[in-house]
């Protein structure tokens, strides 16, 4: 259902090696990628429970919930975006030379995902 929508947003982000719609307990729903050897279930699973974590925490000190995480490795850059309030998407870029353009399709793919996960 959403492979076509997630196959043209990391089509759009040059260097994207994953991208997947991730819900909020760290499952992936659906995912692309052209990494067969990186596996986006842990990924995932990790990532959300650190976006779970910091999401406590910013509860705590009333700051909001976290919309965006990006973590760069010497590896990769990862991104987690919320999409609606249970799903994200998580990037993964080969690095972090189109950090600002993957932001923005982030953003974009947020008004093309939202309504049909709420």
């Amino acid at each position: 259902m959403f492979l076509e929508t997630l196959s043209d947003i990391s089509r759009r982000i040059d260097g994207t090696l994953a991208l997947s719609l991730v819900a909020k307990d760290g499952m992936p729903v659906e995912s692309v990628s052209s990494q067969p050897d990186l596996d986006l279930e842990v990924l995932a699973a990790e990532l959300m429970t650190q976006v779970r974590n910091i999401s406590a925490d910013h509860r705590e000190l009333s700051v909001g919930e976290v919309e965006h995480l990006a973590v760069t490795t010497d590896a990769m850059t990862l991104m987690v975006s919320a999409v609606a309030s249970d799903y994200f998407l998580l990037l993964v870029l080969r690095d972090a030379t189109n950090f600002g353009r993957a932001r923005f399709e982030l953003r974009r793919a947020r008004v093309l995902l939202e309504p049909e996960l709420t």
